[in-house]
């Protein structure tokens, strides 16, 4: 008894407020001792009393944590408590979590091992989540490129009936992020997905056919229901496989794909819509029709190669699965000692009414929602006007989409090392001040210099580099996860942190202003205004952290030994409310 509290209090002691020292947590030894796996969950239920027992005499007969890591040979774990480890199997159990049979309190492993799985994980999940998330971002993103092409003009519209349609978009969007999870909770993202994408494709074909703003609208309306939720679930799912800390550089991976992508299109673009004119159709017409196809083929091919969990990827199609029993054990028990409550939940149970309102109520993660919404929107305004903006400046249709490229190189290179950098130091908030340090003096440029929206090379080194700057998309999206502490809330927190994106995205929308072109000098104050609210938003979340992990850390502190195994055991606190849980700041 007292070994979990000390365990804790070790490990509160130093930054258990993130996920890095977590992952260190679970350098592993080869597998010292052997255990038979058995398919009989009652078999597996016998085996694991047996070594419950057997390992509760050793635990007992411990004095300090050096006893846990002989056990071990490595840094304790919190399974290594006996009664922590018989209460989150009893969990698991009781939620039906699919991965239960292959946990393992005392299974071990060489990091060698877990390093070689991890390039196989990239491989197999994270390379196809980036392989889908090209299908969201080429419909997504293909309307900048198309009112290159003078497609205002063809449809009669206006710039202010492309903020509406943008508007309406990401309304839309917002507004299915969390019906779309909640759908996709109660599936499987392995199902939901793939129909979402073929669905949205559909809708993004016929976009060939648009001959007014009212079909516009429509057209957008419907792309932004049925794209909603998207993120969050590939999000949700990429956490099935992997850790904290692994997940944060995944999902720089995830958004390098967007820049990737945004460099392939441009030059399809560029050979597209020189094809105006074959068939009667203008450019942008058969810019919709090629992509909406290619993004059709990427979601039929999701429906094939998309798994459920790490242990249930065999297939009639690939009868032997991705991963041997060993790999899955890795997996699974790297996970869960990352974050026990991945497994309170299983990949097909769906979210209450209840866990929705106790997620949505939990203001621990709403100062990560605000960082949300302005983050982003002086980016988001000048990427949805710069092909528009360069076309009014005497560049060609076709030039447009090329000057695009360079700070797509820009943003790929500043996003991967903006992220890595945030694990390195295991720091969030100080680091993504980098980003309004970087694009304030940029914007400020942009505003206040005579030549800015004037002449045009200048003009496009400015916005360049101001869309090319360091992206702290994944940095707050795995923020979030690692803050969310159950997948109950992780699930809603995924949705409602995009919720809150989207709406800066809504902001950014109508920024820019008919009556302000072609300067935009009031629209580039205002932005100048909010890359300032940065500073104080990113300081002021940093401190609410600090302040709730250093009282609570007092509180545990103050308690006694008995004390702290009867909270851990009985307390009703739930998710990050628990007294005994620190937030990554």
């Amino acid at each position: 008894m007292g070994l979990l509290s000390k365990v804790l209090g070790s490990k509160h002691a130093k930054s258990n407020e993130t996920g890095t020292d977590d992952a260190k947590l679970n350098d592993r030894e080869p597998k010292a001792t052997t255990s038979s796996y058995s398919e009989n969950e009652e078999e597996v239920a016998d085996n694991k009393a047996i070594e419950f027992d057997e390992i509760a005499t050793t635990a007992d007969d411990s004095s300090d944590t050096d006893s846990l890591k002989t056990l071990t040979g490595g840094p304790p774990n919190p399974f290594l408590d006996p009664n922590f480890a018989t209460y989150y199997r009893d969990v698991y159990e009781r939620t039906k979590y699919e991965c239960r049979a292959r946990f393992d309190p005392y299974f071990k492993w060489s990091q060698k091992e877990e390093d070689k799985l991890r390039r196989k994980l990239d491989l197999r999940v994270t390379f196809l989540a980036c392989f889908m998330f090209v299908a969201l971002q080429v419909d997504r993103s293909n309307l900048g490129q198309a009112v290159s092409d003078n497609m205002l003009d063809d449809l009669n519209m206006t710039t202010g009936n492309y903020n509406t349609g943008n508007t309406i978009f990401y309304l839309c969007f917002l507004s299915a992020e969390l019906p779309s999870q909640l759908v996709s909770k109660r599936l499987g993202a392995d199902v939901w997905i793939p129909i979402q994408m073929m669905a949205w494709s559909i809708v993004a074909l016929a976009q060939v056919g648009l001959k007014e703003k009212h079909g516009f609208y429509a057209c957008r309306a419907l792309l932004g229901f049925l794209e909603g939720g998207f993120i969050p679930d590939l999000v949700l799912w990429l956490s099935y496989f992997y850790t904290g800390a692994e997940l944060s550089v995944r999902l720089s991976f995830f958004w390098t794909t967007l820049s990737l992508t945004q460099i392939f299109t441009s030059l399809l673009a560029f050979g597209i819509l020189h094809m105006r004119g074959i068939n009667g159709l203008p450019g942008w017409a058969w810019l919709f029709l090629i992509e909406g196809l290619f993004t059709f083929c990427i979601g039929v091919c999701a429906w094939f190669l998309m798994v459920p969990s790490a242990v249930q990827t065999k297939k009639r199609w690939n009868p032997k699965g991705w991963f041997t029993e060993h790999e899955e054990k890795i997996i699974v028990n790297k996970v869960l000692r990352d974050d026990p409550t991945k497994g309170d939940m299983n990949n097909r149970q769906g979210i209450t009414i209840k866990m929705l309102y106790t997620a949505i109520k939990d203001y621990h993660l709403w100062p990560v929602y605000i960082i949300g919404i302005f983050a982003y929107i002086p980016t988001g305004v000048l990427k949805a006007y710069l092909t528009l903006v360069l076309r009014s400046m005497g560049f060609s249709r076709f030039d447009v989409n090329l000057l695009t490229i360079p700070y797509n190189v820009l943003h790929l290179f500043l996003l991967l090392g903006i992220t890595k950098f945030s694990e390195v130091v295991n720091e969030r908030s100080f680091v993504c001040l980098f980003q309004p340090f970087y694009t304030l003096p940029l914007i400020g440029v942009l505003r206040w210099w005579k030549g800015s929206m004037v002449e045009k090379w200048p003009t496009w080194v400015i916005a360049t580099l101001i869309l090319g700057n360091p992206y702290i998309h994944a940095i707050c999206v795995s923020w979030c996860s690692r803050n969310s502490r159950s997948i109950k809330t992780r699930t809603v927190s995924a949705s409602l942190y995009n919720m809150f994106v989207q709406a800066g995205s809504i902001i950014a929308s109508n920024i820019y202003k008919p009556d302000d072109k072609p300067l935009y000098h009031q629209g580039n104050t205002v932005l100048f205004g909010l890359a300032a609210a940065m500073f104080p938003i990113l300081l002021l979340t940093k401190g609410f952290y600090v302040y709730i992990n250093r009282r609570r850390e007092k509180k545990w502190q103050a308690m006694t030994e008995a004390e702290r195994e009867d909270y851990i055991k009985n307390t009703t606190d739930e998710g990050s409310f628990r007294l005994d849980f620190r937030f990554a700041t």
